[in-house]
């Protein structure tokens, strides 16, 4: 072969890697965190916009702050809008409830009187604690479309079944939910988000599975090995709530920075020892002014896999 032929063969396959490499490294999902605390500060509790990349169209998984976290939002020039009213009626697409606990439905629940006409994806046993407990004439009003008449029907309720995708309307996103234990038996959820080939791993609050006596976690990080492997999950957002002091009696169904790294050297191993390709994002930690700091030093000191850990903040964009 001709010295000719062999350099332009070399370009070829050079050029073909760095445009492989480019797509591989293309940002496929735009986060904005409305609410990232686990509690106590109402106007900062459980909530993301999540929106494929280049795109104005977001789900809202979970929904314990909405207003604020929208302004905030504004601030940041993340939106052009003035108003987080209509932020919230224009670009919010639906909603993607994990679990019925107020820190992460409140958002929802208390603007829900100025909000669009839109869709409420959940569990059924979710569903059924929005149903009798939120949007009920006897806490609120009823604006969902099943449960106390008069029914307003602004909310459509969608029951999600475990391990089965779809897709969201009007987005370039499609959604698998997980069940989780959370203060067992009662239910939590992941959402799996999809973006084309490209994923997100979105975990309601959640108690380790030695602790919860569960398989559910084990489940999941088996369900997403594949993902993990193959470069295709970007992020994984999982709280941790409490420092390392507390005892498992006490946790009622959530992680502290040992059990988050017990159950991550779980998925590692599941996954071939490519987590620390994943982006960890860890949310939900209970505010006081000695809390968080404790746990980050807590889950810095027990990284022992090397994961790259991110803490979210509210109304600050995150691309994966």
């Amino acid at each position: 072969m001709k010295l000719t032929h062999i350099l332009l063969a070399f370009l070829v396959l050079t050029i073909n890697t760095v445009k492989a490499q480019s797509i591989k490294n293309k940002n496929s999902f735009s986060i904005i965190p409305l609410g990232v605390k686990g509690g106590l500060d109402e106007s900062n509790l459980s909530s993301y916009l999540v929106a494929a990349a280049g795109s104005a169209q977001f789900i809202c998984l979970d929904a314990g702050t909405i207003n604020t976290g929208l302004q905030k939002a504004i601030q940041n020039k993340l939106f052009n809008e003035r108003s987080a009213e209509t932020v919230q009626k224009k670009y919010i697409n639906s909603y993607f409830i994990s679990h019925g606990h107020l820190d992460h439905t409140a958002g929802l629940i208390l603007n829900a009187p100025n909000d669009a006409s839109k869709n409420i994806y959940a569990i059924p046993s979710v569903i059924e604690v929005l149903k009798s407990s939120y949007f009920t004439w006897k806490s609120w009003a009823n604006f969902a479309n099943e449960g106390d008449k008069p029914i307003l029907n602004k909310y459509h309720y969608n029951y999600l079944v475990a391990s089965a995708e779809i897709a969201i309307p009007n987005t370039e996103l499609y959604v698998t939910p997980y069940i989780l234990s959370h203060v067992s038996p009662y239910e939590s959820t992941a959402f799996l988000v999809r973006n084309n080939n490209s994923y997100i791993l979105y975990l309601g609050d959640t108690g380790a599975d030695t602790v919860e006596q569960s398989n559910k976690l084990k489940s999941l990080w088996t369900a997403v090995a594949d993902k993990v492997k193959s470069e295709q999950l970007k992020a994984i957002f999982i709280e941790v709530s409490f420092d390392n002091s507390l005892p498992n009696k006490s946790l009622f169904g959530h992680l502290t920075p040992n059990l988050l790294m017990q159950e991550l050297d779980t998925l590692n191993k599941l996954s071939a020892g490519k987590l620390n390709k994943v982006k960890i994002v860890v949310t939900h930690m209970k505010p006081c002014e000695t809390c968080e700091p404790l746990i980050m030093e807590q889950i810095s000191n027990a990284n022992k896999l090397g994961l790259s850990i991110v803490y979210p903040k509210q109304g600050v964009e995150m691309t994966f």
